[in-house]
């Protein structure tokens, strides 16, 4: 079984934490991380695109000229789709993007995600980041004793709503999510992962039917 080492907010090491090896050590799959990655982006998009139809563009409530005799092509209405103006024929009308993923792919992609973090030394698990109250400058201290701070950091809280959450989202190369809502995306896009001790063990429990022991 491998182990994480989890350390103070200073980065002071404090005890190893064992993780089972079906998180860790999993083979790498980028079929698995893209269809992942693309079910996310696409679920975040908000679809509003819209275009106006022949029925829908204002005017053309009589013909532009008389049928015959002019000399102009035929004509019944402005709103054509042949005019300047007129309605466009099968353009975007807002609709949802999201589709749907197995279950078993999007855990698997975490894990992946998840192992490559860990192989490449790149998850951080601090055993309690303990802000007693919002301070962003107590936060950015933090990443600095961590000696990640120019990096993009992942920050997995317990809570979204706790004084830790709400410290961190204010750093511009920080985000900040809980154990329930982080996703491929964000663990692969990040050059640091860091993991309160108890955010780490939900996110195994929500993975695995096993936990991760001290």
């Amino acid at each position: 079984m491998a182990s994480v080492s989890v350390v103070d907010r200073q980065g002071n090491e404090k005890e190893k934490l064992k993780i089972s090896d079906e998180l860790v050590k999993i083979d790498p799959s980028e079929e698995i991380i893209y269809q992942d990655i693309r079910r996310y982006l696409a679920q975040i998009r908000s679809g509003t695109h819209s275009t106006k139809g022949r029925s829908e563009v204002r005017g053309g409530g009589r013909k532009p000229w008389r049928q015959k005799g002019t000399g102009n092509a035929r004509a019944g209405t402005i709103r054509s789709p042949l005019w300047k103006g007129g309605g466009i024929v099968f353009g975007p009308k807002p609709r949802s993007h999201s589709f749907k993923l197995n279950k078993k792919v999007i855990r698997k992609s975490k894990a992946i995600a998840l192992s490559e973090k860990f192989k490449n030394g790149k998850l951080i698990v601090v055993d309690d980041l303990g802000l007693k109250e919002v301070s962003t400058k107590k936060a950015v201290k933090i990443i600095e004793d961590l000696k990640v701070a120019n990096n993009k950091i992942l920050v997995v809280t317990d809570n979204l709503n706790d004084n830790d959450s709400k410290s961190f989202r204010n750093i511009n190369n920080v985000v900040v999510e809980s154990a329930k809502g982080v996703n491929a995306y964000y663990l692969m896009f990040s050059d640091y992962v860091i993991f309160t001790k108890n955010s780490l063990n939900k996110l195994i429990e929500r993975m695995t039917d096993g936990k991760s022991k001290s």
